[in-house]
């Protein structure tokens, strides 16, 4: 019966070549705003050495675009569907490509954030109108393997930009990236507009845009505490109004989706325990690996000393143990069940992350490329049956909601993971050069109390045994902070990990009640 509400004037479907040609502009829209983040990790340290960025802006630099971009997911997904997909596409990919291009002329650090955010905009706009184009375009027969496609380039992008962008830094500056980006995202914009079909939801519902307003509110509140705690102290009130402000907004947020008759995330949902359960196995995982990116890239730029193409290259080997591993998952959780093969995926993050903080003291590359092994072997353990879960409990005709909630919970547990193991890292890099800074200029006590990158131009402009003492007790304070940030990863991790097997068993002991009786 709904086959009847189509409009009459629906364009056929295009042709096999036509159809390869939006899939492929899809991917490269989807591998501009999701690798941004990736690259703008790599161009961080000359950013903070440039700019003079303090570790909070640094945090921030990378948080206002993963906040507006998880804050709007869903509210881009509405509008796709409600004024059409195509236009909102178009719409994303110019301003991301005008406000990624507008940070290479400027060098103020707020500007620099707020041009961030509205990338983010544009990206929460880009994002979820790439797959419901591509389900639109390709028959049933052929869409799971141009889904399947969609996938690996949301996962492989990250990779690919921050090898991206270690090539460019290695001949030119941080602001060849923001450049770049902008130009693969107009390269996007050009032919989507060419060749991408147009198409929307016949009846769709109104937007809840109040909900999208407290999204937002509650997240960047609850973030904007996180990092300003270490900067401005745990108990200031600007930090304690961020922290109640986001409390209260997210709460918010919950009462009004389960008011609304049309809500932006039907939020019982999480009733379901394969959505909860996945849910949290996304979210733990996404918070420890962007917190091991954030801090992983600049330990090996600024503590071992490598260039930006080789600490992409560094990162290889966890790429090649996600891909060693992500074919044999599905098979080992049909034999084994998902609760164990998400519990191992887990586990082999923690143990990681538990590698490098150990050895994050003169460790070395070796010690790096083992924990990041492990790291990618995990990835490919935990998130395929967790998206798997997510989507499995969900019914056919909520499936759009499994899509969104899956990337949500991606980019939420990024932003977090920058914005709560930065905060980790900061607080004890700042207590441990409390002590050294005692003495010096007043400029270089300040510069080195905001970032190692400071410590290292202040270190550099001092005399020979006062500046070598104090680099190296900026980068025993680095270590550190790292160490302990990874430690707080491992943390998050096993919770979440517990937490998710715990709800998979309910669900199991439940199925075997309903059975007996």
């Amino acid at each position: 019966m709904h086959q009847s509400t189509a409009p009459p004037t629906a364009p056929p479907r295009p042709g096999t070549a036509r159809r390869t040609a939006v899939l492929t502009v899809m991917c490269l829209a989807l591998a501009v705003v999701v690798g941004m983040l990736a690259s703008l990790l790599v161009a961080v340290p000359d950013m903070a050495r440039e700019l003079r960025a303090t570790e909070s802006e640094l945090q921030w630099i990378m948080n206002a675009y993963g906040v507006a971009f998880a804050g709007l997911l869903l509210l881009g997904g509405a509008l796709g569907d409600r004024y059409g997909r195509k236009g909102v596409l178009l719409v994303g990919l110019a301003l991301f490509a005008l406000s990624s291009g507008a940070v290479v002329w400027t060098d103020d650090v707020t500007l620099v954030i707020g041009l961030r955010g509205l990338a983010g905009v544009g990206a929460a706009l880009v994002m979820p109108m790439t797959l419901s184009i591509i389900t639109h375009v390709f028959p049933p027969e052929e869409r799971g393997r141009a889904v399947g496609i969609w996938s690996g380039v949301s996962f492989g992008s990250g990779l690919l930009a921050v090898l991206m962008a270690g090539g460019l830094l290695e001949a030119y500056s941080w602001r060849s990236v923001f450049l770049t980006n902008a130009l693969l995202a107009a390269l996007a914009l050009v032919v989507a507009a060419a060749i991408a079909p147009a198409s929307k939801q016949p009846e769709s519902a109104r937007l809840d845009v109040v909900g999208a307003l407290l999204s937002v509110v509650g997240i960047g509140a609850l973030v904007f505490g996180i990092v300003e705690g270490p900067e401005l102290g745990w108990s200031d009130g600007a930090v304690i109004t961020g922290f109640a402000l986001g409390g209260v907004g997210l709460a918010a947020f919950v009462g009004w989706q389960l008011r609304t008759a049309h809500p932006l995330l039907d939020v019982r949902v999480f009733r379901l325990p394969g959505v909860s359960a996945g849910s949290l196995i996304i979210t733990a995982e996404s918070i420890a690996m962007f917190g091991f990116f954030f801090l992983g890239l600049q330990y090996l730029q600024q503590i071992l000393g490598y260039s930006p193409i080789r600490s992409g290259l560094a990162l290889v080997s966890m790429a090649l143990g996600a891909m060693l591993f992500s074919p044999v998952a599905p098979g080992f959780a049909k034999r084994c069940g998902m609760r164990a093969v998400m519990g191992l995926g887990m586990a082999l993050i923690a143990a990681g992350l538990g590698v490098l903080a150990a050895t994050v003291d003169g460790g070395g590359l070796w010690s790096f490329l083992a924990s990041t092994t492990l790291l990618g072997a995990g990835i490919a353990f935990a998130a395929t049956p967790a998206t798997e879960a997510i989507v499995a409990a969900l019914p056919p005709e909520k499936q759009g909601v499994a899509s969104a909630l899956n990337d949500l919970t991606r980019e939420l547990g990024g932003v977090l993971g920058i914005a709560v193991l930065g905060s980790v890292f900061n607080t004890t890099y700042r207590s441990d050069v409390a002590d050294t800074t005692h003495g010096l200029p007043t400029e270089a006590a300040d510069a080195t109390r905001d970032s190692l990158a400071g410590a290292l131009r202040a270190a550099a402009e001092l005399d020979g045994r006062t500046g070598t003492r104090l680099a190296d007790a900026a980068r025993e304070a680095f270590n550190s902070g790292m160490a302990n940030a990874l430690l707080g990863g491992i943390a998050v991790v096993t919770l979440g990990a517990v937490a998710a097997v715990a709800l998979l068993s309910r669900r199991a002991r439940s199925r075997h009640s309903g059975d007996k009786s």
